[in-house]
Parts: C-alpha cells; structure tokens; sequence
C-alpha cells in the first residue's frame, strides 16, 4: 500500500496525541517551584544548625544531588517527569537524574564499560559544552574590563 504525503500527514496528525499546554506548564512549575521550596527548606535547615553559608551550599547541594539519584533508583524520578515534564529539569536533580539513569541502565554491561563509560552519556556534553561556554565567557569578560 502506497500512501501520499499528504495522508501520511493526515495518519499521524490522527495518532499525535493533543497537547494539553496550559496543564503542562501548571505542573512543571508547580514541581519546579516544589523541588526549590524543598532545597530551600534543606538549606534552612542546615543553616540553622550552625554550618557557615559554604557549607550549607555544599551540603545542600549534596543532598539534592542524593534525593535525585535516589528517586532515579526506586524508579520514582520517572514517573515524577511524566506528569511535571520540564519541572523536573532542575538544574540539580535534573542533572543528578541525567548521570544515574544511564548508568544505572548500562551496569549489566561491567564497572568500567558499563556504568564507568555510559554515565556521562547525556550529562557529559552538558560538562563539556559548559566547560568550553565559561571560558569563553571568562575570556569575552576579561577582554572588556
């Protein structure tokens, strides 16, 4: 059977599911903005305690770090993005998310192959892209001071 364009087109505009771009926005930013209150509430907390303001970045840094790993691991953080989509891109647990799923998914294959090399699959050209942009910012900012 040869289809034209045209009811190709028609096909999958028909499979496409709709998108719901109010709802989506409503629950990315209501995740986004839960993930912020709950690594602001960590901060407090550790700020309270009597950890000085480098040490309280520190710590709470890794905790959120191991609140996403953690999530990634039970299987939760997934689900989590299914209804937030972009609310779960926080910068730290996003990113803590994009390291250990891949390495989680490729352990069977050994340490080093495996889990060593695919980890920094999706977060290594973030590292590298990040890493080549600072210094040119770095560069562009010594240049015109």
């Amino acid at each position: 059977m040869e289809l034209t364009e045209k009811e190709y087109g028609k096909m999958v505009e028909k499979a496409t599911p709709g998108s719901h771009l109010a709802a989506d926005c409503a629950g990315a930013f209501i995740t986004g903005g839960l993930i912020c209150s709950i690594g602001q509430f960590i901060s407090d907390i550790y700020t309270l305690s009597g950890f000085s303001q480098k040490d309280v970045s520190c710590l709470t840094s890794s905790t959120m770090i191991f609140i996403g790993v953690a999530l990634t691991y039970l299987g939760l953080y997934d689900n989590i993005a299914k209804f937030a989509g972009a609310g779960t891109l926080v910068p730290i647990t996003g990113f803590a998310n994009a390291v250990a799923s891949p390495a989680m998914e490729f352990k069977s294959e050994g340490l080093v192959p495996g889990t060593g090399a695919k980890m920094f699959i999706i977060a290594g050209p973030v590292i590298a892209y990040g890493t080549v942009a600072s210094v040119l910012y770095g560069v562009i900012l010594y240049l015109m001071s």
